[in-house]
């Protein structure tokens, strides 16, 4: 029986006593894909990318899953993530990841033609660096982003003349869409260049991040195909096509899709949503492996 791997991390793995509030989609995970991948053939086990102990010339393939604590560790995650790619078949590749870890990778596909949210970069986002983004963005109300991070951890929405909060890291700064709580962040998810499913992820009201972890819900959509066109264009702008990935928008005033993110390191793939999504993982794999 082939062995795979999934990465986690000791904030998502099951019993961790410093697990993440929304470590259950880490369950829904694996949930959804031991029994695609068993019905190939396949074991898939969940480990901590950080484990010492993992030997991980013994799996077959890695999958990159819950590694939801990397972005304070890069070069560690990323130089693990190479060393784990001589060793077995490592999806989504180590130089894929180490490009996708700095949000400046939008810069790169919006010379390909994505459209972006207008985006000031600010590798030192002091107090009067903020002040300045919102007149440089003709904006009153910003968001502050980490250029390595997700989750929206150390994000900040603010407002002209509001206190600025410390920002250590390199920051992303963008205006504020109202967009994200009328409509939502839409969410195509691809396997092996297919779209798997979509969704629209609202926040809470009085909120704007939509993640669960602050009280954001998720609803299937149908999209047209003019919004699946936009998506499936921002993976077409890759020189190859991963194994997955996420790709995030919201609607511009115009109508069009605007990126958001693509996500091919560590994304949740909403199971729950796309319940085909285990056994097109799975697929996907096997043909790697040559035994589908």
């Amino acid at each position: 029986m082939k062995k795979v791997a999934y990465l986690a991390s000791r904030v998502t793995i099951p019993g961790s006593m410093i697990r993440r509030t929304d470590a259950f989609e880490h369950d829904y995970m694996m949930d959804a894909l031991r029994p695609a991948f068993a019905a190939r053939g396949m074991e898939i086990v969940d480990v901590c990318w950080d484990d010492p102990k993992a030997d991980w010339s013994s799996f077959d393939a890695a999958l990159i899953g819950t590694t939801w604590d990397y972005w304070d560790r890069l070069e560690e995650f990323v130089a693990t993530l190479e060393r784990i790619g001589k060793l077995t078949q490592l999806h989504n590749p180590a130089r894929l990841v180490r490009w996708n870890s700095r949000k400046t990778y939008l810069r790169e596909l919006e010379t390909k033609g994505a459209r972006l949210i207008p985006t000031l970069w600010l590798d030192h986002c002091g107090e009067a660096e903020a002040k300045a983004a919102f007149d440089q963005l003709g904006a009153d109300t910003l968001v502050f982003k980490r250029q390595v991070g997700a989750g929206a951890k150390d994000q900040h929405k603010l407002s002209r003349g509001e206190p600025v909060p410390e920002m250590p890291h390199a920051m992303m700064a963008q205006p504020f869409l109202p967009m994200i709580q009328k409509e939502g962040e839409l969410s195509f998810i691809f396997i092996d260049g297919n779209l798997s499913h979509a969704l629209v992820k609202r926040a809470q009201p009085g909120d704007y991040r939509i993640q669960s972890s602050y009280g954001g819900r998720e609803e299937v959509i149908h999209p047209t195909p003019e919004d699946l066109a936009a998506a499936h264009a921002i993976l077409g702008a890759l020189d190859e096509i991963p194994l997955y990935g996420r790709v995030d928008m919201l609607r511009g005033d115009d109508g069009g899709l605007l990126l958001m993110e693509l996500e091919v390191i560590e994304p949740y793939l909403y199971p729950k949503e796309g319940p085909e999504l285990g056994a097109r993982l799975a697929a996907g794999v096997a043909r790697r492996l040559g035994t589908s």
